[in-house]
C-alpha cells in the first residue's frame, strides 16, 4: 500500500514553474516523479481565487490547514480534565507537563496547556489563578550605611564544606524570613540538594523568635541538618544558640549576593503564592506554614527529574 505526503516546499515551486512554462498535471507529476492525482489535488485544494497556482500562496495554505487540524484535537476531555486537577493543586504547566510524561500518563508539552488556561479565562474560568507570578521589583540602595552582620565569629559562605557547596549532600540548609506588612513573618528552611521546604511562623523578627523557632524545626526535621547558610540579618545574630541546640553549623553569606542563597530566594518567590506581599501574615498559623511547606514539597521539579523534593529527601539513597 502507498502511503501519500503532501508536497514540499520546494516541490510547490517546481510545480508553480513548471504550471507557468504550459505543462498539465501529468508532465508535471512526471517530472517531480509524484503521482498525477497528487499533483491535480494540490492545484485543486490550494489555487488562488482567480484560478491561478503561486507556491508561497499554497505552502500558505498547507501551513494553515495543518494548524487547524492538530490544534487541541490530540487531547480528549479526559485527558484536560486529569491536567487540571494538578493545575488546581497549584503545579506549574511546566510541572505538570513534566510529571504526566515521567509516570507515562500524557504527553503534552507546558506551552499547549498555558494556552489551555488562557483559553478557560477567557471563557471565565479561574484556572489562570493557580499561577504563580513573580512581581518582584528591586533597586539597590545607594549611599546607605550597612549595618547587617555585625557581628564576631561569623563563619563565611567560603567555609562551607563541599557537600553544601556541591549541592551533592542531602542536609545543607539555606534560611531566610519571608516579611509581611506588620511584625509578624515566615523563617524558611531549604535543602540546597533537594529544594526540601521547612515553615515556621514567627510573631516577631528578633532574635529570642527566631531562635525559637528555628530550634523547633530543625530538630522535628526527619534527616540530620547538617548546616544553615543564612543571610546577615539580625534575627540571625543568635546563631550560636541554635548551633549548641542542634548541632547544625551556620555559615554567611556576603551582603547583596541574593544568588548565593539562589534555593532560598526562589522558595521563597513560591511562597508569595500563598503568604502575598504587602499583606499582612498575622493570620497564618504554624499549621498553615505546615501545608504550604507540604504544596511545595509534593510537586515535581524539573531539576530532580520531576520527582518530588519529598522524595528526594526521605529516600534511603540519598546521602
Amino acid at each position: 500500500m502507498r502511503t501519500y505526503h503532501q508536497l514540499t516546499s520546494e516541490e510547490r515551486y517546481a510545480l508553480a514553474t513548471l504550471k507557468r512554462q504550459g505543462l498539465g498535471p501529468t508532465a508535471i507529476a512526471r517530472t517531480l516523479g509524484r503521482d498525477r492525482s497528487t499533483i491535480y489535488r494540490e492545484i485543486e485544494r490550494n489555487r488562488r481565487k482567480d484560478g491561478g497556482y503561486r507556491w508561497s500562496t499554497a505552502c500558505e495554505k498547507a501551513r494553515g490547514r495543518r494548524s487547524r487540524s492538530r490544534r487541541n484535537q490530540r487531547f480528549s476531555a479526559a485527558d484536560w480534565e486529569i491536567v487540571e486537577t494538578w493545575l488546581r493543586e497549584d503545579f506549574s504547566p511546566e510541572q505538570v507537563s513534566g510529571w504526566l510524561r515521567r509516570f507515562r500518563l500524557l504527553s503534552i508539552s507546558h506551552e499547549t496547556i498555558y494556552r489551555h488556561i488562557w483559553s478557560n479565562k477567557r471563557r471565565g474560568g479561574t484556572l489562570h489563578r493557580h499561577l504563580r507570578c513573580a512581581q518582584k521589583k528591586r533597586r539597590k540602595r545607594y549611599g546607605r550605611y550597612d549595618s547587617r552582620g555585625r557581628l564576631a565569629g561569623k563563619k563565611p559562605i567560603s567555609q562551607r564544606p563541599p557537600g553544601a557547596e556541591n549541592r551533592t549532600r542531602v542536609g545543607h540548609f539555606e534560611g531566610d524570613t519571608v516579611l509581611g506588612t506588620d511584625n509578624h513573618c515566615l523563617l524558611t528552611l531549604v535543602d540546597r540538594k533537594t529544594g526540601f521546604t521547612i515553615i515556621g511562623k514567627l510573631s516577631s523578627r528578633t532574635v529570642e523568635a527566631t531562635n525559637r523557632r528555628a530550634i523547633e524545626l530543625i530538630r522535628r526535621t526527619a534527616r540530620r541538618v547538617r548546616s544553615v547558610t543564612v543571610d546577615k540579618g539580625t534575627e540571625f545574630h543568635g546563631y550560636k544558640t541554635i548551633e549548641a541546640a542542634t548541632r547544625a553549623h551556620f555559615f554567611f553569606a556576603t551582603p547583596h549576593h541574593s544568588w548565593e542563597r539562589g534555593t532560598n530566594e526562589n522558595t521563597n518567590g513560591l511562597i508569595r503564592q500563598y503568604a502575598p506581599k504587602k499583606t499582612s501574615l498575622a493570620h497564618l498559623t504554624q499549621a498553615d506554614c505546615d501545608r504550604i511547606a507540604d504544596k511545595l514539597n509534593t510537586r515535581p521539579r524539573r531539576r530532580l527529574g520531576f520527582r518530588t523534593p519529598a522524595e528526594c529527601y526521605f529516600t534511603k539513597t540519598a546521602r
